[in-house]
């Protein structure tokens, strides 16, 4: 085996998942059924603190109502149901604050209200 071969498997391996709880086969699949594999650890974490039966029923229920946004419509189920542990938290959706250099003439520039 060369140097290219190998670095080739190297690269086929990073995307092979290994499962090694329950919790985190029941994450990975909540993450499918609901299309968001880039946040699948926020899911194995979910799966970890919450009952897996409830999510995966509920995640299946979401996944059937052909919705622009299910992981979104997932979440907001569970934190109706206060089923969202303290450890899990959620990304910041505020207004995005602005710093303004100031001009060489002493006043902001590109105020905005």
């Amino acid at each position: 085996m060369n140097k290219e071969e190998y670095l080739k498997l190297l690269k086929k391996r990073a995307f092979v998942s290994r499962i090694y709880r329950s919790y985190q086969l029941v994450g990975l699949t909540l993450a499918s059924l609901l299309s968001d594999r880039k946040h699948k650890t926020l899911y194995i974490k979910l799966a970890k603190e919450i009952d897996n039966q409830l999510l995966l029923e509920l995640a299946k229920d979401i996944a059937q109502r052909n919705l622009k946004k299910p992981a979104a419509y997932f979440m907001a189920v569970l934190e109706k149901k206060g089923l969202i542990p303290k450890g899990v938290k959620k990304p910041k959706q505020g207004r995005i604050k602005l710093k303004y250099k100031k001009s060489s003439q002493g006043n902001k520039t590109n105020k905005s209200k």
